[in-house]
């Protein structure tokens, strides 16, 4: 498949690590920001290949993830209402609330739908008009103009029992909060190529100059990566800290004008708190004045929700990268995607189920892999053997 086969070819993967491995003279930590980067790495053994001096933290880059408990609260409690039909992508059901969830909503008698787009939504809506009908908006820049166009739409045609419950976050300000942090290690930033898509990258250089830390926009699949980190590394070890572009294919520097024009018109940037991390300044969006009509919290006002997130769950410290997930005393254990404690355990892009579903389930000594040849203790073959099995590096 065009643009697909091609990323994925060992010989070429085999040629980049060699590179890198010629090139890397000292330890360096780079984080990936995005969750779609961070289960290519996991499922390929990305990290694990990589020369040992270099160390790949995973970032907050999961839009699930950071979606505040609080808002899952105030979503939990709009879907209870009567006479609300509220839709979400699917894997918002299973992320945990206080104390339930959107499926458990819906056992009980709630009218939760999952829709593939949200217009959708908007249809379903058109078609209940005697229903609210509330989409579940979350997620980055990815996400954020479909959303806004829908509001849009249903602005236009006078769709008025459809609203939008508003979690959309923004990464730029996330890089500067992590790297403000006083217990950031992170020396470099592979960032997220879909976003970049959709932006630009006119947002970065400053980042960079400022922390004086190499961004680097790459894409996702083996060689992407691969590509990002080589140029990530020959930055740190010339001394440089730019922007570059590893994922021409699909980023250019203006991004999408269109797409920037509706966030514009529909949305207002705003204070934003993630999930583990808190609050972010100007770091999400909000629906602007003249869409207010369409946001849920405000049409629903809902009030005195009381979050309450496991004393045992650590996810926080996962999305800031302070913790691998394998490092979490209850991950595998009390934590699992059948029961999970945290959002990071749920999501298709959260680290924990990255780790979990492709069997990264022992932390090991930190900073150590195990060479390709060992077997383990039980015979069987080491993680990196492990994780090249039926992978496109094998």
């Amino acid at each position: 498949m065009k643009y697909i086969d091609e990323f994925q070819n060992p010989d070429l993967a085999g040629r980049l690590l060699d590179e890198i491995r010629a090139t890397v003279t000292r330890p360096w930590a780079l984080m990936e920001v995005c969750g779609g980067q961070t289960h290519s790495i996991i499922r390929h053994g990305i990290d694990q290949l990589l020369p040992p001096e270099i160390e790949l933290i995973h970032g907050p880059g999961c839009p699930v993830c950071v979606t505040p408990l609080e808002m899952i609260d105030k979503a939990l409690e709009i879907a209870s209402r009567p006479g609300v039909i509220f839709c979400s992508f699917g894997d918002m059901l299973r992320v945990p609330g206080t104390g339930r969830d959107l499926f458990q909503v819906r056992g009980q008698g709630g009218d939760v739908r999952v829709v593939y787009s949200p217009l959708d939504a908007l249809r379903i809506a058109e078609q209940n008009p005697d229903r609210e009908v509330v989409f579940f908006g979350i997620g980055f820049e990815t996400t954020a103009p479909p959303n806004a166009m829908t509001v849009h739409q249903a602005r236009k045609r006078n769709i008025r029992n459809f609203s939008l419950l508003v979690s959309h976050v923004r990464v730029p300000p996330a890089i500067d909060a992590i790297m403000r942090s006083p217990e950031c290690r992170v020396q470099g930033f592979l960032a997220a190529g879909h976003v970049c898509s959709v932006m630009g990258t006119a947002e970065y250089p400053e980042l960079a100059r400022r922390h004086q830390v190499p961004i680097v926009v790459t894409g996702f699949e083996p060689l992407d990566i691969l590509e990002g980190v080589r140029r990530t590394v020959l930055q740190l070890e010339r001394g440089e800290h730019t922007v570059e572009n590893a994922y021409q294919r699909a980023v250019t520097a203006e991004g999408n004008p269109a797409a920037q024009a509706m966030l514009s018109d529909v949305f207002e940037v705003a204070d934003r708190a993630w999930r583990g991390i808190g609050v972010i300044p100007d770091s999400g969006w909000r629906l602007s004045a003249r869409y207010r009509d369409h946001d849920a919290e405000h049409r629903f006002s809902v009030e005195g929700i009381d979050t309450r997130e496991p004393a045992e769950c650590r996810s926080g410290e996962v999305l800031q990268g302070l913790l691998k997930p394998n490092e979490c005393e209850a991950f595998g254990t009390t934590c699992t995607p059948r029961s999970p404690l945290g959002a990071t355990m749920v999501s298709s892009e959260g680290a924990c189920a990255a780790y979990y579903l492709y069997r990264r389930l022992d932390a090991g000594t930190p900073g150590q892999r195990p060479p390709a040849s060992a077997p383990t203790a039980s015979g069987t073959p080491s993680p990196v053997t492990a994780s090249l099995e039926g992978s496109p590096l094998a």
